[in-house]
């Protein structure tokens, strides 16, 4: 069985919330999931030294680590940096890479980016990115259990109202579940939701994150942290919601769901 750990929204900077952040970095000592996966807003502001408090982040947690940039990820008021090199900080200061996947044993996290340099609030899907994640998608063995991570939802749930989801998303989604796409990690809106489309080609689970460890958590999780915790399976997915507990100072099970996955599929086509 693998097991995941799904963050989001993580903010260093102001409103980001250190004993959360050491708490996660406890529970992948002490839980050991495959990979943690961060889907987005490492960074409040996208400062030199925001990135460097979440790299360190990164760097102690104890198991492999995806990720993806988020719209915090890049400047919002230096306009300069923004137009001509909106990634720059992050490259300097965080990472050389905009996504970090994670493949190995039977198990694929690939990421997409959604967030560019006049992406404010609602993100984007652009054709090439589609178009590098078939060809990864289509080159693994028709066993492994795909994850593909995104900073915007790709769909969004109907009870958060009028949030609208990535430019492009609904034509992505078509396109990852021909892919044999299981699971699309998400955050940005700070609170969480799943839902499952109905796509022609069946459809991959859209798993969302609250924000995790900032203080700016909204709806029904104002004033709330949370995270997902995932047990896969050759058949199914367990998803655990798991959400701050003040009182006992750490992430606690408020939710647990039971999906089916696609597992019976017919495997993707590989790439010629």
């Amino acid at each position: 069985m693998l097991a995941l750990l799904h963050v989001s929204d993580v903010h260093f900077g102001p409103k980001h919330l250190p004993e959360l952040s050491g708490s996660v970095a406890d529970l992948t000592r002490r839980e050991r999931p495959s990979a943690v996966v961060v889907s987005g807003d490492l960074t409040q502001r996208a400062k030199p030294r925001q990135f460097h408090a979440a790299r360190r982040w990164i760097e102690s947690l104890a198991v492999p680590v995806a990720f993806v940039p988020g719209n915090h990820d890049v400047p919002m008021y230096r306009f300069w940096e923004r137009l001509l090199a909106p990634f720059g900080a992050w490259k300097r200061h965080f990472a050389p890479e905009l996504v970090r996947g994670h493949v190995g044993n039977g198990l694929a996290i690939l990421g997409l980016n959604t967030a560019y340099a006049w992406t404010t609030k609602h993100g984007r899907v652009l054709s090439g990115e589609l178009d590098r994640l078939e060809i990864e998608l289509a080159a693994l063995p028709p066993a492994t259990v795909r994850v593909v991570v995104a900073h915007h939802p790709l769909a969004a749930s109907p009870r958060l109202g009028r949030e609208p989801e990535a430019r492009g998303g609904r034509s992505a989604l078509v396109r990852l579940a021909r892919a044999g796409v299981d699971l699309v990690l998400s955050g940005h809106l700070h609170q969480g939701f799943w839902i499952r489309l109905d796509l022609t080609n069946g459809a991959p689970v859209v798993l969302h994150s609250g924000t995790t460890t900032s203080s700016r958590g909204r709806g029904a999780e104002r004033g709330r942290n949370s995270l997902n915790w995932l047990e896969i399976d050759e058949l199914s997915m367990r998803v655990e919601r798991r959400f701050w507990d003040p009182v006992e100072c750490r992430f606690a099970v408020e939710e647990a769901i039971e999906l089916p996955r696609r597992a019976l599929r017919a495997p993707p086509p590989r790439a010629s």
